[in-house]
């Protein structure tokens, strides 16, 4: 049984955060567990109002049976300016800084909860942790800024880092233009009580319809919205994006606390911001344990939740309880019990896809600098839609296809649902569908290897080389690195054939040579497009093929490039809007590859 409170603590300048605190009944000395979020505290906490705190802890970042089993004082906080908290909501609120003049940020508002509760909270130990997921996530690692001496330890899970290299707003400068309902529910009140809303069935014709994302944004009158207004006048990777990359900060941060950093191989939100983070601070380091870093075949949030398959892949076991149990529950303790033993985890701990085994590694990637057991190996685009790890030999090569920005690729069958977690939304999962149906588009392009006679295994983030010329002065390219299985597999018929994409993302074409200052492309000049997927830990198995696509539009998950170059696509007019020719090259001289992290047995 435990007792259910409510408190109201002041922060520095005299502002109020509404805190709902979960005691276990009875003579204590527990450590606490805090997560501060913007997605209401009091709903996180009391979604059945009984004496047990299991039924309560519904919310979407709360790892239910390490909390209750191990007996901790549970404590979520509302973020300043939502739900029962005062004050202004920014969304992921920068530091105190040239983006942020006020003197709070929520590095000071956490430093604060936590002074507040080891001086009010007489059942507690002194010892305070702190988790969370996705924007919670991000809420951990801003308290390590300057953190609490009370602070123990911190476990940021599928964290937005940064918004614009990869996490919930840009990828590689394209808008992830399904995003805008979050930003408008978000930002528009303070307890989410104004609502998007939409009279199409498929958000492909909502977006198509509207014209550009900051035409969409203006019909549903978002020029009101601070963060809205920022976002489309900073399309570029300014100042007002690079000062809050998360990153960035902790990279000139002394590290004080210990660090786990969880990452979904499968997160269709935040892909880039715990890897990101554990290259900024892992070579601080020194000891060897304080930064931890976890690897599972999850999709955004799911290592919370079950975790024996992800769509319709199937992994054999339980993984996301194996982490809680065995990865999580241990790494707490031994910071936040007294008198716990130090933990037995491993520097990496990755799921293995295709062998589907967890794996104890000492470093992340495998692919790495010198004396690591894995090499870049340059699978190459080839003639008549091949592919293959030898450097193509013809002179001059090239395939192209039509991209219409009247008729954007899909990024999914349609109809296509909004980006969100309601019942019987399937967007938690649509990275594992399967790419059978834009292989078949005109659209897209479509490259095999044969049938792998051995097993091809990857560790670390492929790095697309891609040389194309298109026929407009602007172009997206989406690539996409695809495990094909046999025609037939026996234990699960469903799965003969499948198209299982394990690592694909858009770069936008202005960004070619700097994030900072776009330019034009020259048109029809076959020239360099570099960037990377998104992490893999996978093996391909013999009998297995290997697929890359190439394609220039994936909608409406992320905006339209008119292929026409304009100072701010936000902005694109009907007229910008161009049809062009995209020729992607294979040749001896301009050869395009994908440059795989291949571990060697």
């Amino acid at each position: 049984y435990y007792t259910f409170l409510y408190f109201i603590i002041s922060m520095r300048y005299f502002f109020k955060l509404h805190t709902v605190i979960l005691i276990p009944k009875g003579p204590t000395h527990s450590c606490m567990l805090l997560t501060r979020t913007p997605y209401n505290a009091k709903d996180l906490t009391s979604h059945v109002h009984s004496g047990h705190l299991g039924p309560m802890l519904q919310g979407y970042d709360n790892a239910t049976d390490v909390i209750v089993e191990d007996g901790y004082i549970r404590v979520v906080q509302d973020v300043r300016g939502k739900y029962g908290s005062e004050g202004d909501y920014v969304m992921n609120r920068p530091l105190h800084g040239p983006q942020n003049p006020t003197p709070v940020d929520d590095s000071t508002d956490t430093y604060d909860t936590i002074d507040w509760l080891v001086k009010n909270v007489p059942e507690s130990n002194g010892k305070v942790g702190t988790l969370g997921i996705s924007y919670d996530g991000f809420e951990p690692l801003m308290a390590l800024v300057n953190p609490h001496p009370a602070l123990k330890v911190a476990v940021p899970m599928n964290p937005m880092v940064d918004g614009w290299m990869g996490d919930d707003w840009f990828h590689n400068g394209a808008f992830r233009e399904q995003n805008i309902s979050y930003i408008y529910e978000q930002v528009a009140s303070r307890e989410n009580s104004i609502k998007w809303w939409s009279n199409y069935h498929d958000e492909y014709d909502l977006f198509v319809q509207a014209g550009s994302a900051g035409e969409l944004g203006h019909r549903y009158g978002m020029e009101q919205l601070g963060f809205w207004s920022k976002m489309i006048a900073h399309p570029a990777y300014d100042a007002f994006w690079s000062d809050q990359a998360l990153d960035k900060i902790l990279a000139a941060q002394p590290l004080q606390v210990p660090v786990m950093l969880v990452h979904s191989l499968w997160d269709a939100e935040d892909s880039y911001g715990a890897l990101a983070v554990y290259s900024a601070i892992k070579p601080k380091d020194t000891r060897g344990d304080m930064v931890k870093l976890v690897l599972g075949p999850w999709y955004h949030g799911q290592e919370i939740e079950e975790g024996s398959a992800l769509g319709v892949v199937r992994f054999g076991t339980d993984t996301a309880k194996y982490f809680r149990e065995q990865v999580l529950r241990p790494f707490l303790a031994q910071y936040l019990k007294d008198g716990a033993p130090k933990a037995d985890i491993a520097p990496v701990t990755a799921f293995e896809t295709g062998t589907n085994q967890w794996r104890r590694l000492d470093r992340w990637p495998l692919a790495c600098e010198s004396g690591c057991p894995a090499t870049s190996r340059a699978l190459y685009l080839q003639p008549d839609q091949k592919l293959a790890f030898t450097r193509p030999v013809a002179r001059a090569g090239y395939a192209e296809y039509i991209s219409d920005p009247g008729r954007p690729t899909p990024y999914r069958a349609r109809p296509i649902q909004p980006a969100g977690y309601e019942p019987g939304q399937t967007w938690s999962i649509w990275l594992v569908d399967d790419q059978r149906e834009p292989s078949g588009r005109t659209d897209v392009l479509t490259f095999t290897t044969d049938v792998l006679t051995a097993p091809v295994k990857i560790s670390g983030r492929p790095e697309v080389h891609l040389i194309a010329s298109p026929s407009g002065t602007d172009s997206d390219w989406v690539v996409k690195l695809i495990d094909v299985y046999p025609d037939q597999v026996a234990p699960q018929a469903e799965m003969g054939g499948y198209q299982l994409a394990v690592g694909m993302d858009i770069m936008r074409g202005r960004y070619r040579e700097s994030f900072v200052n776009p330019k034009p492309i020259e048109p029809n000049k076959p020239l360099p497009y570099r960037f990377s997927l998104p992490a893999n830990n996978h093996v391909f198995l013999p009998g297995h093929r290997i697929m890359v696509q190439v394609q220039s539009s994936w909608f409406p998950l992320y905006d339209r490039n008119p292929q026409t170059y304009v100072p701010n696509i936000f902005f694109a007019k009907p007229a910008d809007y161009r049809k062009a020719t995209q020729r992607i090259y294979f040749s001896s001289v301009d050869a395009s590859y994908v440059a795989l992290p291949v571990v060697e047995n």
